[in-house]
């Protein structure tokens, strides 16, 4: 339903419009408010701000439309103006429309045009506030969505790939907090918030550093994909960077006094990206998955604090460029073998 405000010190024009349009009051297409100059009109877009147009007269007292105009591009910039005046000469016509009027019909009133000219408006005005929408819900959206996913949005057909995925070459990095499972359990709850926020704000900082994206955030821990050219020595120079960073870090809480540490993860290779869930529950995760991006969740449980914990494999393509030491090998969960890991140092 369109909200219309009627500004006019004529007191038969109440009356006109609610028999003129009682059909669309009546289906409730139209809701009208009336206002007898200026200075009433502001009044009454105060107590209803949702108003969508606003037709008004040009002379009347206390405030005439123009200069209604005026305070209407000052204080709604939103809600569109229609000029309904006697007063129909071109000077008029370019002062309205100087000041923000979106239309100008003379009187005696023709209520075809002007039922033309309303929903013209009132189409313009719902569309401004709609794109204004829009803007804000993507800002909102890019809080909680990584930039890889909206370029995803908005670089093809989506909606015909939803469900699609493909096979890729690249690295995956699981970093888990140690220990603050436990703290989590006896903090307050705004305490754990505000701390685990803020390490996390630093670990996503060497992420993006390094062209890594946020995959997910699990409890504690994040799951960070690198891909493109070098995407495991970038991913291993992050890792380094956020053991660095979070063991700078000082002690947080008045009565915790926690001092962070990380483990970390890493596993190079081919996974599955696409979008995981449910189309029919309309809630899906644009994820990698597979034997890569498992092992390295493994490779992060079996490192302690500030190890980081890579495979033979990985070892292979990056040990003329880090320092590694053997760890010998590790039982994996759901592999037949035993695993030789290797630990970065520098």
């Amino acid at each position: 339903m369109a909200k219309i405000l009627v500004v006019d010190d004529e007191p038969d024009l109440e009356t006109l419009i609610k028999q003129k349009f009682r059909k669309q009051i009546r289906q409730k297409e139209y809701e009208f408010l009336f206002a007898i100059n200026g200075k009433d009109a502001l009044e009454k877009l105060i107590a209803e701000p949702d108003t969508d147009i606003v037709l008004s007269d040009i002379n009347m007292p206390e405030m005439d439309g123009l200069t209604l105009l005026t305070k209407l591009s000052e204080s709604s910039p939103l809600i569109k103006s229609v000029i309904v005046s006697a007063y129909g000469d071109m000077d008029n016509i370019r002062v309205a429309m100087n000041r923000g009027a979106f239309d100008f019909i003379t009187k005696p009133i023709n209520f075809e045009d002007l039922t033309l000219t309303m929903e013209k408006t009132i189409k313009h005005a719902k569309h401004i506030k709609k794109t204004l929408q829009a803007i804000k819900e993507n800002n909102i959206l890019k809080m909680y969505v990584d930039e890889n996913v909206l370029n995803f949005m908005g670089s093809r057909e989506y909606e015909n790939t939803i469900m699609a995925n493909e096979t890729i070459e690249a690295t995956v990095v699981f970093i888990d907090i140690c220990g603050f499972t436990k703290i989590s359990e006896h903090a307050p709850a705004d305490t754990v918030v505000t701390m685990i926020n803020s390490y996390f704000d630093e670990m996503v900082k060497e992420i993006m550093n390094q062209e890594g994206y946020i995959d997910k955030f699990i409890g504690d821990a994040i799951m960070a994909v690198f891909r493109g050219e070098y995407h495991l020595d970038r991913a291993i120079d992050a890792a380094l960077a956020v053991r660095n960073k979070i063991n700078n870090l000082p002690e947080m809480g008045d009565e915790i006094k926690f001092k962070p540490k990380v483990s970390i993860g890493i596993k190079s290779g081919e996974m599955i990206s696409g979008n995981i869930g449910s189309a029919s529950l309309k809630r899906l995760d644009y994820t990698v998955i597979g034997d890569t991006v498992n092992t390295a969740a493994r490779l992060q449980d079996a490192a302690k604090e500030n190890q980081i914990i890579i495979c033979e494999t990985c070892h292979e393509h990056i040990k003329e460029s880090f320092v590694c030491k053997p760890l010998g090998s590790i039982s994996v969960k759901n592999k037949s073998e035993d695993i030789n890991v290797y630990e970065v140092l520098e």
